[in-house]
């Protein structure tokens, strides 16, 4: 989208196909209100706007509903200078305002904003610009390789040990005196005690002036306009105390009677442990996204490509599609590509989370970043950069870890209003000790009003959310979950049945010949003649059970005759000749339509039968299996425990589905069903249980997915249902189900012991610093003892999220395959 100087704007709309698309899109813009003059062209579709009044909002829900939504880009920043989770609320507002923008999320953990903008109307250059006249400098958004976070600890390091360092002698000069009297005496005899408050000066104005020199650089400009913070807190907080002293100090006479006092050491201890705080947030926030970082190691620097000359080694930013690159034992895959020599074991578990070596030969599909084991390997490059499929992980965690839960909403509510308030209650504080307090009323109004200012600062509300979503974001990605929409947390972990589908989620997907048995005389004498019969039959087939069968025969190395006169019998089966032989292939209701006797064979129920006759007479029975996967029923059992109703909502038979629910212990089954009526099914099932979650692999999954409350894509399966679920098992094991689940709850119940934490600690603090105990205890909160508890109270927030880092998977997964396994698919975020 652009804007021209008469401010009229050009949107790139998508869907459109025709002069009636044209129509309906003119129609659905006219009826914004506030617009101007509309016209769309359908050979460029574009629409031309004059948008008058309308927003930018407006106009894209009018496209969306008319189904001809506007093209839309996503634009990721890196913002700086957040302090708390008011600076966040504030850059996300000065983002969002942006013309163009349809959507801002600001993490204060990840120091990130996430944008979706109108293709080409709002820029990076744009969004980053509102941002710094916002107050905060942000740049485009790069990985984050440790760097940032490493650089953010140093800088909080520095400026808290020379903080420390000043402050320290003023601690000595001030407190110990107040704890061992003789200290006291000794100072007063020696330098004089104007002397002692003269030093204390100095090093205190040090402290202000330039390790805690950003409270006052930003919090009092924001006060200003009318947008305090935490900033703003500590300024007003430590400036107040610095004042008083100076005037107790310089000018006692403008003082009443008996309150000379200097609160040098609280000025500056308040700003030391605040930046200790920092500090120590600092270096649990850059361990939150470790897991991120640990991904991004996996990628190599340089590999050896293979060349006329010989292997040459060569930085992976200069890697090609259709290089050939040489593997050797240990080493790491630079990118996504195809074996074509060689044959070894490698280790997936960092991208797949199974831990067992899946061996790889000559056409199997390797992922970049897994590392080889014991053979060279030979690989031609499908993919390189951001297309490969753990760059695409890692921006799948990372947008998922930007993410606004539902549960955060209170309190952005509560951040928005509880600086000005503290503000409020602090100077209600002064008003009321000055009034009501005995003499000297003075310094008890300033400490008690200091002390509300420190302690009441909303950090660890800002943090309460974010850094748990990161770290269990980027646990469950190790875990081989992936999480491609952060709310989709909060959505598992409140559901209350996860129906599956069958083929390719609860079994491996890949139906294989588990019986060939010839039968009477007509050509049923031999197991290869009967299976070459039936191949022959099935070659042009792509239905899975033909594709069984005639892997089979392949496998046994027949050769397969000539099939004639071939006719697909819908329901039913296949008829050919062969040899000049009538060969029919199919169900027992063929046979049985064609008047042939067939013999009872026992049939195990999750087997499909086939049946072989030659002119007229019975020759064979093959039965295809679908092996059910070999954690399937560990992963039903491990969810049937937490409490959840497992459910199947297959298009296959009845009976087969039946016999697989039976030794799953699934009892809720919904056989042959089309791909809407899927749908359907999850609706009755939220309907009769509540939120409901659906794990597919399928095409045909794709509508059941996008009705859940929470879709789960098997890594293994479509494309499509991928893009339509909401969390991507990435090894397609079934155990990823019970992983998400347990993931999802406990990161939930790390949000809410958060939220507890920072709300019950501010609310109860704040009328201790006031003075509420001072009628029964006689003492006031000291203003330092504020500020190490506010630092604290983030601290702890932070410690109590990276306790998730630790978390165990509930359920270990199994490989799919003894040997090897299906690679997984490349996952779109």
């Amino acid at each position: 989208m652009t804007q021209t100087s008469s401010s009229r704007i050009h949107l790139t709309l998508d869907g459109m196909t025709c002069a009636g698309c044209v129509s309906r899109a003119e129609k659905a813009l006219s009826s914004v209100p506030g617009i101007g003059p509309v016209q769309v062209n359908l050979a460029n579709r574009r629409a031309t706007i004059d948008p008058g009044t309308a927003t930018t909002p407006a106009m894209q829900a009018a496209l969306q509903q008319a189904g001809y939504p506007a093209v839309e880009d996503d634009i990721r920043l890196d913002i700086d200078g957040m302090t708390c989770a008011g600076c966040a609320r504030r850059v996300q507002d000065a983002l969002a305002a942006v013309p163009g923008v349809t959507a801002a999320e600001v993490n204060f953990a990840a120091r990130t904003a996430q944008l979706r903008v109108l293709d080409g109307m709002a820029t990076a250059d744009d969004l980053v610009a509102a941002a710094e006249r916002a107050g905060y400098p942000a740049t485009p958004h790069v990985e984050d390789t440790g760097q940032r976070s490493a650089d953010e600890v140093d800088t909080a390091r520095r400026s808290m040990l020379i903080a420390l360092a000043l402050t320290a002698p003023i601690f000595l000069l001030e407190m110990t005196g107040h704890v061992v009297p003789a200290v006291h005496h000794w100072i007063a005899a020696t330098i004089g005690m104007e002397t002692s408050w003269t030093i204390q000066a100095v090093l205190a104005t040090a402290v202000l002036v330039f390790p805690g020199r950003d409270f006052y650089r930003l919090g009092l400009p924001r006060l200003i306009r009318g947008e305090p913070d935490m900033n703003t807190l500590v300024a007003l907080g430590s400036g107040a105390a610095w004042i008083f002293s100076t005037f107790a100090l310089l000018a006692p006479g403008l003082l009443p009677d008996g309150t000379r006092a200097v609160y040098y050491e609280a000025a500056a201890v308040i700003v030391t442990l605040i930046l200790t705080g920092r500090w120590l947030e600092a270096r649990a926030r850059g361990r939150t996204g470790a897991a991120i970082r640990r991904l991004i190691a996996l990628r190599p620097d340089t590999a050896l490509v293979d060349t006329p000359d010989g292997p040459e080694e060569r930085p992976v930013a200069r890697l090609r599609v259709g290089d050939v690159l040489v593997v050797p034992p240990g080493r790491s895959l630079a990118a996504d590509g195809q074996v074509t020599a060689g044959e070894s074991y490698i280790d997936e578990s960092m991208i797949t989370g199974e831990p067992a070596p899946v061996l790889r030969g000559p056409g199997d599909t390797v992922v970049g970043g897994t590392v080889n084991g014991s053979g060279t390997l030979r690989v031609r490059v499908a993919q390189v950069g951001a297309d490969t499929v753990l760059s695409r992980i890692v921006a799948m965690v990372e947008e998922a870890q930007g993410a606004h839960l539902p549960i955060q909403a209170l309190a952005d509510r509560v951040v928005r209003i509880f600086v000005p308030a503290v503000l409020g209650v602090a100077a209600l504080t002064w008003v009321a000790w000055m009034l009501l307090a005995p003499a000297p009323a003075l310094p008890h109004a300033l400490v008690a009003a200091i002390s509300v200012l420190i302690i009441a600062c909303p950090c660890a509300m800002g943090l309460a959310t974010p850094t748990s979503i990161m770290v269990g974001t980027g646990r469950a990605a190790e875990l081989g979950v992936l999480f491609r929409k952060g709310a989709a947390l909060e959505g598992l972990a409140g559901i209350r049945a996860i129906a599956f589908d069958k083929t390719g989620t609860l079994t491996e997907g890949r139906p294989t010949l588990t019986t060939l048995r010839p039968l009477g005389d007509a050509d049923g004498g031999d197991e290869n003649r009967v299976l070459a019969l039936a191949a022959a039959l099935e070659r042009s087939s792509d239905h899975p059970i033909g594709r069984a069968i005639v892997a089979a025969a392949e496998a046994r190395g027949l050769t397969l005759p000539e099939a004639t006169d071939e006719e697909a019998l819908p329901g039913y089966g296949l008829s050919a000749r062969i040899d000049g032989q009538a060969i029919l292939l199919g169900a027992r209701r063929l046979m049985t339509r064609e008047g042939i006797t067939l013999p009872e064979i026992p049939d195990s129920g999750a087997d499909t039968p086939v049946w072989l006759a030659v002119d007229g007479r019975i020759a064979g029975y093959l039965a295809v299996s679908d092996p059910i996967k070999p954690d399937a029923a560990r992963a039903v059992a491990a969810l049937r425990a937490e409490g959840l109703e497992v459910a199947m909502i297959t298009g296959d038979a009845e009976g087969p589905a039946r016999a697989i629910a039976d030794r799953l212990g699934i009892t809720r089954v919904a056989a042959e069903v089309l791909p809407g009526d899927k749908r359907d099914a999850v609706r009755r099932l939220r309907e009769e249980l509540g939120p409901v979650a659906f794990a597919g692999d399928g095409i045909n999954d794709a509508p059941a997915l996008a009705e859940a409350d929470v879709g789960l894509a098997m890594g293994t399966g479509t494309d499509i249902a991928v893009e339509a679920a909401d969390v991507v098992m990435v090894s397609g094991a079934v155990a990823g189900a019970v992983n998400a689940v347990h993931v999802a709850r406990r990161t939930l119940v790390n949000i809410r012991q958060n939220l507890f934490w920072a709300f019950a600690y501010n609310t109860a603090l704040i009328p201790v610093a006031a003075g509420v105990l001072y009628p029964l205890t006689g003492t006031l909160l000291s203003p330092m003892l504020a500020a190490g508890a506010m630092a604290l109270s983030s601290v702890f927030v932070l410690s109590n999220a990276l306790r998730l880092r630790a978390l165990a998977p509930a359920l270990a997964e199994t490989a799919t395959t003894p040997g090897r396994a299906t690679a997984p698919k490349e996952v779109t975020p």
